[in-house]
């Protein structure tokens, strides 16, 4: 009798993919560790939650700005040594912020300055890997692989922000930033081992600006990708929980910075509780966009019970269903998009997603930083969460497009050109 544990089919027929998502749990384990210290270590020197904000500012601006011209790169050049260069140059980041933090010579802009370059860098990470993944595996396990990865690196998010504060309790926030430095050499050692097949470009990919403009063309096109764009946004500008939480832990529920490592593990564990169950429900054709739809007014509704939150249990359980309906939301808007998306244009359109994806959180700590000065942690983030839950019901009271958007609905290339 046979007691080895089965692995998912699509990782037993894909070994590049199995080493693929290795690098990814190494690398997220590291950088949500670090973007999870980054902001606590701002509140730390500033006492601040508009500073906090800032770094989210950071953040996006190198995302809305480098991430169309990452598109057409990821679809011009090498996208195995696209990935490698993005790593060389976080490792380089979060090394010289361990270097200064440890020195004792830390200021705010240093983590700013880190964010600001460790963004650019993992905006080109996100971007070519998002292009990558389609061509490493077959196109029908594409909803099942991207299924699988969310649960997979939601294990690295869970232990990130957790071992950032161990290590903070330990030595300070350049331990964790010097653990981040390691993660990222060890995942340049993983990609060079595996095979990372070469879309030839277009002759559209060749020009920039075309290039460029013919990603838009094709969103734009595209009512299905526009309407879960949207939706994303809604989610993770209005409901932009995360910079709430240092203030949250310290001033409100008074846990401390054990209490704050715990906010944020709470939505990584809701995330790969939520990853696991539409993993399963991927294997089949179901209702995508009804699911979607639900999911993200839930997102909303939890974000206002976070906001509410007067004690610490509560606050943990708000965080987690955060991350239950986020992963649920986020596999499907990401597999819909790349589903409706041909091979030339993915790493493009992949750009423009990302920009979207990884620009809305970064918008959203801005805006609601800004907030919390005006109104305070429990109004400002009770607004944003309304403000999701309104957006969402209105899109799905309106888009036919959505509503019956599933799981396994590939376009034929005729239908794709007539899309463009």
């Amino acid at each position: 009798m046979n007691l080895r544990p089965r692995l998912p089919e699509v990782l037993r027929r894909n070994r590049d993919f199995r080493r693929f998502l290795f690098g990814i749990v190494l690398s997220q384990l590291g950088t949500l560790g670090t973007t999870t210290v980054m902001l606590y270590h701002m509140y730390e020197l500033t006492g601040s939650t508009l500073q906090v904000g800032f770094v989210g500012a950071a953040q996006g601006l190198a995302i809305f700005g480098l991430s169309p011209i990452v598109g057409y790169l990821a679809d011009r050049m090498d996208r195995k040594r696209l990935l490698q260069w993005s790593q060389a140059v976080s490792l380089l980041a979060s090394l010289t912020l361990a270097v200064v933090t440890i020195g004792g010579l830390v200021e705010p802009w240093h983590i700013l300055a880190c964010a600001l370059v460790n963004t650019g860098a993992a905006t080109f990470d996100r971007t070519v890997r998002k292009a990558v993944v389609p061509v490493m595996i077959p196109r029908d396990d594409m909803v099942q692989g991207f299924a699988l990865m969310n649960p997979v690196a939601e294990v690295s998010k869970l232990l990130g922000p957790g071992l950032g504060g161990i290590l903070v309790a330990i030595g300070g926030p350049g331990l964790m930033y010097a653990v981040d430095a390691i993660s990222y050499a060890a995942l340049l050692v993983i990609v060079a081992t595996i095979h990372i097949p070469h879309t030839p470009p277009t002759e559209a990919a060749k020009k920039v600006l075309s290039s460029i403009a013919e990603g838009f063309r094709f969103i734009l096109h595209r009512p299905l990708i526009v309407h879960l764009l949207g939706l994303d946004l809604s989610a993770m500008v209005l409901s932009a929980y995360r910079v709430v939480l240092p203030a949250l832990a310290v001033d409100i529920l008074q846990v401390g910075p054990a209490g704050y490592g715990a906010l944020a593990a709470a939505p990584p564990i809701g995330a790969l509780l939520g990853g696991i169950v539409v993993y399963r429900i991927a294997v089949k054709s179901v209702p995508a966009g009804p699911i979607v739809l639900a999911s993200t007014i839930a997102y909303g509704l939890a974000a206002i019970l976070l906001a509410q939150s007067k004690w610490f249990g509560i606050a943990l359980m708000a965080g987690a269903l955060l991350g239950v309906f986020d992963a649920i939301s986020t596999t499907l808007r990401h597999s819909g998009v790349l589903l409706e998306t041909p091979d030339p244009l993915l790493g493009r359109v992949s750009a423009l997603y990302t920009m979207v994806a990884a620009g809305g959180p970064a918008l959203g700590d801005l805006q609601m930083g800004a907030l919390v000065g005006l109104f305070g942690v429990p109004v400002a983030l009770t607004l944003g969460g309304l403000g999701t839950v309104a957006y969402a019901t209105v899109v799905g009271l309106t888009s036919t497009t959505l509503r019956g958007f599933r799981t396994h609905r590939i376009e034929t290339p005729e239908a794709v050109e007539e899309g463009v």
